[in-house]
């Protein structure tokens, strides 16, 4: 729940956010690229149907501020008297947009702004289409879904709160119904031992016509721009308008690369 976490830490260089997707040596920050690289490697059932990865992309950046923000604010909210000293500790360093000291007096406001992303979930579907983009599911409906389930874990009013949308909750539904696959744990050092004997992806280079003006090899830091800000510090391994590849050494993992997206993060020179 808190930090430290050094097994993780040993695979992604200290990078603070969650989902990260370990294949091997390499190691995948940010959902927005790890669905663009599990698409690469298995384009079928596509997670972007009917060409709608672009689009499916900027409503990302919708959810992952605009209606994420708030609904993560009331989750501290309205939890607050019941969440460990800790694990409040630990989100004042990692959400850096919330006012801790405002938090519950902002509960009210933060639900105007969370109904209003209902709202627009309820106007994506208001002409009875199944999905938010059409007939098919898409990564834009789980950029839509995932502050829904959020609110559902983490409100204890949610079923009110989401009652006055009928088309979300019958969509709400139809997701639910995908279930969660198939899953099964390994440990930390299993994780690590994977990492030591896989070899990493082969670079995709680095775009000449970069505005930063980088080479292969040199070092770089890279953060997030939004919240979670740890800079992540190692040689650059490839950079074009996609991702940004960075490699990592240590004696837990051997040789790893780490990848991030480059919408959302900085990436700087080092000296």
């Amino acid at each position: 729940m808190v930090m430290p976490r050094p097994a993780l830490s040993a695979l992604t260089g200290g990078y603070r956010k969650i989902p990260v997707m370990q294949i091997g040596a390499d190691i995948y920050c940010d959902t927005r690229l790890i669905v663009r690289e599990l698409e690469r490697r298995y384009p079928a059932p596509s997670l972007f149907p009917g060409g709608s990865m672009g689009l499916s992309l900027a409503l990302a950046a919708w959810s992952d501020r605009t209606f994420f923000d708030p609904g993560a604010g009331l989750s501290m909210g309205l939890n607050r008297s019941s969440i460990p000293s800790e694990v409040i500790d630990d989100r004042k360093s990692f959400f850096n947009f919330m006012d801790f000291d405002q938090l519950e007096q902002d509960i009210p406001h933060l639900r105007t702004q969370f109904r209003a992303g209902l709202a627009i979930v309820e106007t994506m579907l208001e002409d009875g289409r199944a999905y938010v983009l059409g007939e098919s599911v898409s990564f834009a409906d789980i950029n839509a879904y995932f502050p829904i389930w959020m609110a559902r874990g983490n409100f204890g009013d949610a079923a009110a709160m989401l009652a006055e949308w009928p088309k979300l909750r019958a969509w709400e539904h139809r997701m639910q119904s995908f279930g969660n696959g198939h899953r099964s744990e390994i440990s930390a050092d299993a994780a690590l031992e994977e990492a030591r004997d896989s070899h990493c992806e082969p670079s995709r280079g680095v775009d000449a016509n970069d505005p930063l003006d980088l080479r292969e090899g040199c070092p770089v830091s890279v953060v997030p721009t939004d919240y979670g800000c740890i800079p992540v510090v190692g040689e650059l391994r490839s950079l074009d308008g996609e991702r940004v590849v960075i490699n990592l050494r240590s004696p837990e993992t051997g040789a790893i690369a780490v990848h991030f997206p480059r919408l959302g993060y900085r990436v700087n020179a080092l000296a």
